[in-house]
């Protein structure tokens, strides 16, 4: 291909078409091998000598390849995604999720957003700089990663604990979730870069009671208990706490904006105001629920599990927080991975506005935080900056962030392509 944008559609619908869902679970086979195999073939078909790790679990397949720069003495870039995707019902879907369709000016399937659209542009750059002997101006290092979709543990964890080598030398990273246009009111477009995304805590709660025939009286039911509990904190509303990262995003974004009351600016974003909104206070979500064996017996045991996301340095008050929700009578267990935070500015920053106004010029870049976790938390481990920024020009319609883990999920040719040329550009320059 002479140019990169030629080949991404293909790449994405290819690539979707291999079915990764991540089960969340680690007793069995991972889902990556097959992609990371496939992407392997695609590298070396170019010409590099990829690396091909499972980590830490047969079949959790991760390809790592090293293009050297001019500058050997410059920190390497990691350009980094996952190829694990959530899991989808084809039953829900207009089009099957591992289909890789391309219609009506998408490409249709489960990962199109998250994220095997950028995987498809990384490896379109990637192969097209091999092929026409560009040489960057530092090291890049493309890695398609395992596992991040339950965090990392036998994924990207894995490998900054047991291969940190094959990362050598890197101190800035690029990746998800950002580098995808908005539009707020009259202004120019503008495209998120991710700079700090809150801290991930997986909660595992439990109501113990007295078991027995569920045709008697029962005044400690461990569901009613659970229940209530769960009812509690679901109306529950943990404080807003205004950090950095969202006041320069509000600041900057141009939307009326009073620090007294930051929730005010939300009506003025639109579709964007589901990823900003809960970057203003912590969260604890209920997303597994489970208890008993048989409906006449009441069990000894009820259990929950919660999805909880912290801002910088809230941990402690969330834990405090949450247990005085929960009230007595409830076990809490957790796993957590920190918040991660690095500021907007360097060259990196810098070539990424170039990169993004020599394709669409007049257009800014916008810092913000991630309610979310992406592996950046594992590579700040290894003190690599990390940058959400993934480009693609979206249509102002396009409610994007719904896509995310969503029934339809899709990406718009152009955007690929866009992003591409984009990518192109920083990666020669950055």
């Amino acid at each position: 291909m002479e140019h990169p944008e030629d080949e991404v559609v293909a790449l994405t619908s290819e690539l979707i078409t291999i079915d990764t869902t991540n089960p969340g679970t680690y007793g069995g086979p991972g889902p990556e091998r097959a992609a990371a195999e496939w992407v392997a073939a695609r590298l070396s078909e170019a010409g590099y000598d990829p690396e091909y790790v499972e980590s830490g679990a047969p079949g959790r397949g991760n390809v790592i390849a090293r293009l050297p720069g001019a500058d050997p003495s410059r920190g390497a870039l990691l350009i980094h995604g996952h190829l694990d995707v959530v899991p989808a019902d084809p039953a829900e879907w207009t089009v099957h999720p591992f289909g890789g369709e391309v219609r009506d000016g998408f490409v249709w399937g489960r990962g199109a957003v998250d994220m095997k659209g950028m995987l498809a542009m990384t490896l379109a750059v990637a192969r097209h700089f091999k092929r026409a002997g560009v040489v960057p101006g530092r090291d890049l290092i493309f890695a398609f990663l395992a596992d991040e979709e339950a965090g990392g543990v036998v994924g990207a964890q894995w490998l900054v604990t047991h291969r940190p080598g094959l990362f050598a030398g890197a101190t800035e990273a690029i990746s998800e979730v950002g580098g995808f246009s908005v539009q707020l009111g009259d202004g120019p477009r503008a495209y998120l870069v991710e700079t700090a995304e809150k801290g991930s805590m997986w909660l595992r709660l439990a109501a113990r009671g007295t078991s027995g025939h569920g045709s008697l009286l029962h005044t400690d039911n461990p569901i009613a208990t659970l229940a209530r509990a769960l009812d509690r904190l679901d109306r529950h509303r943990f404080p807003v706490v205004l950090t950095d990262p969202v006041r320069s995003f509000l600041t900057l974004s141009g939307v009326p904006f009073d620090e007294r009351d930051p929730e005010a600016a939300l009506e003025h974003l639109g579709h964007l105001r589901r990823l900003i909104e809960p970057t203003l206070r912590d969260t604890a979500t209920a997303t597994i629920v489970s208890a008993g064996t048989k409906s006449n017996v009441v069990p000894s045991v009820a259990r929950a599990e919660l999805d909880g996301r912290t801002l910088p340095g809230r941990d402690e008050e969330f834990r405090a927080e949450l247990g005085r929700v929960l009230g007595p009578g409830i076990e809490v267990e957790w796993d957590s991975l920190p918040a991660v935070a690095t500021t907007f500015d360097g060259d990196l920053v810098a070539a990424i506005g170039a990169a993004v106004d020599a394709e669409d010029p007049g257009a800014r870049l916008l810092p913000y935080m991630l309610a979310a976790g992406t592996d950046a938390k594992a590579f700040a481990r290894l003190g690599i900056r990390h940058f959400g920024f993934a480009p693609l020009r979206l249509p102002p319609e396009l409610d994007f962030t719904a896509l995310f883990h969503g029934v339809d999920e899709r990406v718009p040719v152009s955007a690929l392509r866009f992003g591409t040329r984009v990518l192109d550009r920083l990666l020669r320059t950055a």
